[in-house]
C-alpha cells in the first residue's frame, strides 16, 4: 500500500478477479533436412511457401525437406520451422546431350556439354543445314541458345579434318559448350539435325552422418538446437529417409536418429516425432520392423505408413515421399478446425496422388493394435489418415489427441500461472490459483475436449491445506492438484442389429 502524507483524493488501479489462462499453440512444425541455399542450423520461422523458397531455394532432387514443408502447408499446417543441415550442396556432373550420326540416328556423333553450370535456363544446341546456296552442301551450322535466346552461331562447319572442323571451332570459340567426338582417331562423324537440351545440373545432397541430424544442444545444430524454440510442438526429419535411399545412413542410422527424436520429444515434454517408415515394406515387413527391429515404444511418437506419391517439380515427375510432413499439416488442420482433442484421423490428405501400397482391411487389422497408423484410399473419399495412435504400449496414452491435449493443457496451465511466482503462499494465492485453472479448463470442457456432462465430472482442481502442509509451505512450494477427463477418439463403432 502506497504511504498518504497529505490529504486528498487518490485513485489506484488494483487487479480484480483470477486471471485468465490463454492457450497456447499447439500446430507448430519443425522440420529438418537439406535444402539449396539458407543459413546452416539456425531454425528459421516459415508461414508461406515463397517465404521458404526465398530463404531455402526450390525443390531440390535427392531432397525431401521441400515436399515436408510444401505438404504442410497445403494441408492447412501454419507457421513451422525449417532447419538446414549440412554444407553447401556440391555441383551435380556437367550437363550433357548426344548429337546423333547422320548417317546411323541410333549412333552417337559427338557428345555436347555444358562449359560451365546450367543454373539460369536451358541450354538448347541445335545443328541444321546450311543457308540455301552454300559451297559445301555437307557443311552444317551449329546455334546455342540459352533460355530461349541465341547467343552463338557457328556457320559451315564440317565434319573432315581442316580450319573448320565441328570440333575445333566450337572448343575454341565457344563459352557455352564443348564437344567431344565419339569415334577414336580424328574421324568426326557427321551429326544429323536435331535440337537438343541441356537441362540444369540437379545439386548433389551432402553426405550426412547421424550425428549430423541430431545435432547438438549446446551449438545449437540439428534438431537438438530446437530446444531454444520453446513453441514447436512437432517435429520431422523427411530427410532422413533421404539419406537412407542414397545409402548414405542404413538401417541402424536410421533407428539411431529416430531414437534421437523420441529423446528429445521426451526431454522437452511438449512435441511429438512424427516419424517415416523405410520405403518400400509391404503390411508384413512393416509390422517386422515396426515390432521386432525398431521396438520403439514412447507416447511422444507416431507412426504413419505407407509413403504417399506427389508431383516432384524438381524431376517434373511424381515420386513416392515420406508422409510425415503432410500428416503434420493435417494436424494443424485438424486443430484450427475442430480442436486439438479431436483425434487427427478420418481427414483426406491433400497433395497425395497414390499410395506406395493399398492395404486391405485384414492387413489394417493387424498393424493398427501395434500403433501403425494407416494410409488408406478410398473410393469416392480420396487418401485418409485412418489410424490415431501413439507409439506407446501405455493404454492411458494409446491415442494421438489424449498425448497432445496434455501438452496443451500443461504448456497453458505452465505459461498461464507465472504470476503466481514469488506471491505469498497463503489461503488467498490457494484460492486464485484454483479460479484461473478451474475457469480455462471449464472454457476447455465447453469446447468438447474434456469428457462429462457437467465441469465436475470433467476435472478437478485441488490447492488447499491439504495438497500444501506447513512443511511444503515452509520448503517454498504450492502445490495444485489437478484431474482431467479427455475424450477418447470412437476408433470402433459398432452398430448391433437384431432382427424383432
Amino acid at each position: 500500500m502506497p504511504t498518504y502524507l497529505s490529504p486528498g483524493v487518490y485513485v489506484e488501479e488494483v487487479a480484480a478477479g483470477s486471471r485468465p489462462i490463454e492457450g497456447v499453440g499447439t500446430a507448430v512444425a519443425a522440420f529438418v533436412g537439406l535444402a539449396q541455399s539458407g543459413p546452416f542450423n539456425t531454425p528459421t520461422l516459415i508461414t508461406n511457401w515463397t517465404q521458404f523458397t526465398g530463404i531455402f531455394g526450390d525443390f531440390v532432387e535427392g531432397s525431401y525437406l521441400a515436399h515436408a514443408v510444401y505438404g504442410y502447408l497445403l494441408n492447412g499446417g501454419g507457421a513451422c520451422y525449417a532447419v538446414r543441415i549440412g554444407e553447401d550442396l556440391a555441383p551435380g556432373p556437367a550437363a550433357r546431350a548426344e548429337l546423333p550420326s547422320a548417317a546411323d540416328a541410333s549412333q552417337p556423333a559427338l557428345r555436347v556439354a555444358a562449359a560451365g553450370p546450367v543454373d539460369d535456363g536451358d541450354v538448347e544446341v541445335e545443328v541444321r543445314p546450311p543457308a540455301p546456296g552454300a559451297e559445301d552442301e555437307s557443311a552444317f551450322d551449329v546455334v546455342v541458345k540459352k533460355a530461349g535466346t541465341v547467343v552463338e552461331t557457328f556457320e559451315n562447319l564440317t565434319a573432315g579434318e581442316g580450319d573448320r572442323n565441328v570440333v575445333t571451332v566450337v572448343n575454341a570459340q565457344s563459352e557455352v559448350i564443348t564437344l567431344e567426338q565419339t569415334a577414336a582417331g580424328d574421324t568426326v562423324a557427321a551429326p544429323a539435325p536435331v535440337t537438343v537440351t541441356l537441362a540444369p545440373a540437379a545439386p548433389a545432397p551432402a553426405a550426412l552422418a547421424p550425428d549430423d541430424y541430431v545435432g547438438n544442444a549446446a551449438d545449437r545444430t540439428g534438431f537438438a538446437g530446437l530446444e531454444a524454440i520453446d513453441g514447436v510442438t512437432m517435429l520431422c526429419v523427411p530427410d532422413l529417409m533421404a539419406a537412407y535411399q542414397r545409402g548414405a545412413i542404413d538401417l541402424e542410422g536410421m533407428k539411431a536418429v529416430q531414437l534421437a527424436m523420441i529423446a528429445h520429444c521426451e526431454l522437452m515434454g511438449d512435441r511429438m516425432a512424427v516419424l517415416d517408415p523405410p520405403p518400400g515394406l509391404n503390411a508384413q515387413q512393416i509390422m517386422d520392423w515396426r515390432t521386432q527391429y525398431a521396438g520403439y515404444d514412447s507416447k511422444y511418437a507416431t507412426l504413419y505408413w505407407p509413403w504417399i506419391k506427389v508431383f516432384d517439380p524438381a524431376t517434373g515427375t511424381n515420386v513416392f515421399a515420406p508422409p510425415s510432413g503432410y500428416v503434420a499439416g493435417v494436424w494443424g488442420r485438424n486443430d484450427d478446425t475442430r480442436g486439438v482433442h479431436k483425434a487427427p484421423a478420418n481427414e483426406t490428405i491433400r497433395g497425395a496422388i497414390d499410395l506406395e501400397i493399398n492395404i486391405t482391411k485384414s492387413e489394417h487389422d493387424q498393424l493398427n493394435p501395434s500403433g501403425i497408423n494407416c494410409l488408406r484410399s478410398f473410393p469416392g473419399r480420396g487418401i485418409r489418415i485412418w489410424g490415431a495412435r501413439t507409439l506407446s504400449s501405455d493404454a492411458a496414452w494409446r491415442y494421438v489427441n489424449v498425448r497432445r491435449l496434455f501438452n496443451y493443457l500443461e504448456e497453458s496451465i505452465l505459461e498461464g500461472t507465472q504470476w503466481a511466482v514469488f506471491e505469498p503462499n497463503d489461503h488467498a494465492l490457494w484460492a486464485k490459483i484454483r479460479r484461473t485453472i478451474a475457469a480455462f479448463l471449464t472454457n476447455e470442457w465447453r469446447k468438447g475436449a474434456l469428457f462429462g456432462q457437467t465441469p465436475d465430472q470433467a476435472f478437478f482442481v485441488k490447492c488447499d491445506e491439504e495438497t500444501n502442509p506447513p512443511e511444503i509451505v515452509d520448503s517454498g512450494q504450492v502445490v495444485c492438484q489437478v484431474g482431467v477427463a479427455p475424450v477418447k477418439p470412437a476408433e470402433f463403432v459398432v452398430f448391433q442389429l437384431s432382427q424383432f
